[in-house]
């Protein structure tokens, strides 16, 4: 990193949710919508969020990140703030041996869910759900 260069910003996308989080230099510090990361419910969310601290190591303990995560549903948001995490202490540590890991262990840790939902079509209520035709 640049010596002028204090902070950086990633996003991250998931369905709906837009995670945004400003990278600093630190102690490891690391807030969800001004929360701490230990305080996310429930557990299961909070796993998520942290499986990519665990794989980034030491590397996580050397940034601060504020994230800002919004629209969508609670598992979107939890999947856009730990790709957040994650393409954050890559981009800060420069390491491209930790890219290749993470790349390996989950692709959607350091790439955005390119997927979104099929638009309504006329004569149904959904998509793909059209009015049953009746034979008789």
């Amino acid at each position: 990193m640049s010596s002028r260069k204090k902070s950086m910003h990633i996003k991250s996308k998931r369905k709906e949710s837009v995670a945004r989080a400003v990278v600093r230099k630190g102690t490891g510090r690391i807030r969800i919508n001004h929360r701490p990361i230990g305080m996310i419910q429930p557990a299961a969310l909070r796993t998520v969020v942290e499986d990519a601290i665990e794989m980034t190591g030491e590397n996580a303990h050397k940034v601060n990140m504020d994230i800002h995560v919004k629209g969508g549903g609670s598992i979107s948001q939890a999947i856009a703030a730990r790709s957040a995490i994650a393409k954050g202490i890559v981009e800060f540590s420069g390491d491209d041996e930790l890219r290749k890991k993470l790349l390996a262990y989950d692709r959607l840790l350091l790439v955005d869910d390119p997927r979104r939902v099929e638009p309504k079509k006329p004569l149904g209520p959904k998509a793909r759900r059209k009015k049953q035709k009746s034979k008789r």
